[in-house]
């Protein structure tokens, strides 16, 4: 039964009560705030249904014994109940926003909002200090990139003969070489934007978030272009994807990312002054597709920079330091042979701290050589104490190395021989100091290298008659030296001229693996040379060490008592050195 609101009466509380105590009501229905009913005989109004707001007995007991005429003050419950269902939400939704941006590794300016927006950090035209001239030691690498900076400088007369610029520059080299440095030199120079982003910073949890962000930097750097978009280790993003071997779906976050790149350096023409560069030091992993004329066209080579390259990058790095004029950088740079720009960084950075050790004024020469002896050594093992016999063995080991070193033509000039602990597991070290920078090497000369590797664990055999673990390093390193000669380089006649193994680092199989193309009976063959080639240079160098007996035990009691010995030291034992008897390499497989 409806009942409208002009039927029902609203009536005081106490009077309520006064119609109970008299007996006027005739049903009353009860709730937690109100209390509706129906009376037995009409109001004047001719109302019988009637409604009141509840009070508390006890308040409504003294106003009633007081004669006080009293009812309930409405209230508004509409904020309270939002708020109860509000809240829980506001909550749950805070929770599952917290939870998505530390998914997708939310910082500042993080969030599920921003998910494929990229990271890519931006500097402006006057952002970037530096020039070409603070990159030494890869001047081809310069010169190829300096007409990059001109196509960005002025992108327009580059297209008046109908050619074009590269889209992508590839930049390719070991770690540490300066490829990274070189790009920002490239902005610094052009005085352009410069877009600098990891290649894994593109690869999420999320499929699609890759390709979405490759998008949005392609978006923003046309925007303003003329720029640079720099991708460092380009390998983490677009290996090759016929590595895969099926294993991973076609669908897999990396393949798409990739193939958005793909799209993307398709998409620009080469006049928009929009230049990408890249850096990796695995190119032989990245998809063909990527390195394809038309995207990445040109690769420039950041290699390991040779004697006059090392001088120039000793020089520039040495700018901000104190250095003895004493220093000649020629000297130093003899023996870094092989190091790459960010060694010859640090380097310098822990010559300067060794001269801030001893109180120098400077950085002087012998704060350069302590400073080879900790990068290529390690750091000196106060604590490590070896006893009376560690010693000896360890010094005749020594010993073996330098002999074998200084009667061989092309293994260098000993520098220092030490039998002090150093590193991880170095009883003692010689350095050797290369008469030049060598980048090829005959077979001869890879014999005579077997030579001194084996020098420590021959001078053991020769004075103790027996074998130690110090020459573990030598024997992996020699051990290595003698494969590639079977293997790689066709130096074993009864192998024949062919390559069996890859390169290091070269194509990988499935699981990780170099695949074997040869068959076991070849296996066999080239373990067999391998062993051959190691046993000629044992003997070989036995027969050195044995001529030269006398000065293998005059060098290392002087050793014991002296723990080092330096140029100096062993020029005067060095010149009563015999020569070898054998100097030629017997064909070994022949």
């Amino acid at each position: 039964m409806l009942v409208s609101a002009k039927s029902v009466a609203t009536i005081p509380y106490s009077q309520y009560k006064q119609m109970v105590d008299s007996g006027k009501v005739e049903e009353a229905r009860v709730g937690q705030s109100s209390i509706r009913g129906t009376l037995k005989a009409p109001l004047p109004g001719g109302q019988k249904e009637f409604v009141t707001s509840r009070v508390d007995e006890e308040a409504a007991e003294i106003l009633e014994k007081n004669g006080v005429k009293f009812t309930r003050l409405p209230e508004n419950h509409f904020l309270q109940e939002m708020l109860a269902w509000i809240l829980p939400t506001l909550l749950f939704l805070g929770i599952g926003f917290f939870l998505l941006r530390r998914m997708q590794g939310g910082g500042a300016g993080g969030g599920f909002l921003t998910v494929g927006k990229s990271k890519a950090r931006i500097y402006a035209e006057t952002a970037i200090p530096i020039r070409f001239s603070d990159v030494a030691g890869v001047d081809e690498a310069k010169d190829e990139l300096k007409e990059i900076v001109d196509y960005l400088k002025n992108p327009a007369s580059y297209g008046r003969l109908g050619g074009r610029m590269p889209k992508g520059v590839l930049l390719v080299g070991p770690p540490g070489t300066g490829k990274t440095l070189l790009a920002k030199a490239v902005a610094g120079e052009a005085s352009v934007p410069f877009f600098s982003i990891s290649g894994s910073e593109f690869v999420e949890m999320f499929v699609g978030v890759g390709a979405a962000r490759v998008r949005d930097l392609f978006q923003q750097a046309r925007q303003k272009a003329p720029c640079i978009v720099f991708i460092d280790e380009l390998d983490a993003l677009g290996r090759a994807r016929s590595s895969m071997g099926g294993m991973t779906g076609g669908n897999d976050e990396k393949e798409q990312t990739l193939n958005q790149l793909l799209v993307e350096l398709d998409g620009f023409e080469s006049g928009t002054g929009l230049v990408l560069l890249g850096a990796t030091n695995r190119p032989e992993i990245l998809d063909p597709a990527l390195l394809r004329a038309g995207r990445f066209d040109r690769q420039v080579l950041v290699d390991r920079p040779d004697k006059s390259g090392r001088v120039a990058i000793l020089a520039v790095h040495s700018k901000k330091i104190v250095i003895d004029p004493s220093v000649d950088f020629l000297d130093v740079a003899s023996l870094t042979s092989g190091f790459t720009g960010a060694d010859l960084a640090n380097l310098v950075n822990e010559a300067a701290l060794a001269a801030t050790r001893r109180n120098g004024k400077a950085v002087e020469t012998q704060d350069f050589n302590m400073a080879i002896e900790r990068i290529v050594a390690g750091l000196e093992k106060k604590s490590r104490v070896l006893t009376a016999k560690e010693k000896e063995i360890v010094a005749f080991h020594e010993m073996g190395h330098a002999l074998v070193g200084a009667s061989l033509p092309g293994s260098g000039i000993i520098h220092k021989v030490s039998i002090i602990p150093h590193g991880i597991g170095a009883l003692g070290y010689t350095i050797q100091r290369p008469t030049e920078d060598r980048f090829l090497m005959t077979k001869d000369e890879l014999s005579n290298r077997l030579c001194v590797l084996l020098g420590g664990r021959v001078a053991e055999y020769l004075q103790f008659n027996h074998l130690s673990t110090g020459a573990a390093d030598d024997l992996s390193r020699a051990t290595d030296i003698a494969r590639g000669m079977a293997t790689r380089y066709g130096m074993v006649p009864a192998l024949g001229h062919a390559a069996y193994e890859k390169e290091p680092g070269g194509h990988l199989g499935q699981m990780g693996m170099h695949p074997r193309d040869y068959s076991d009976q070849t296996a066999a063959a080239i373990d067999a040379a391998v062993k051959d080639i190691l046993e000629h240079a044992f003997r070989r160098t036995e027969s050195i060490l044995a001529a030269n007996r006398d000065l293998l035990e005059e060098g290392a009691r002087s050793l014991l008592t002296k723990e080092t010995l330096v140029e100096e030291d062993l020029q005067a034992l060095m010149r009563r050195l015999l020569p070898p008897a054998d100097r030629e390499l017997v064909q070994v497989g022949a």
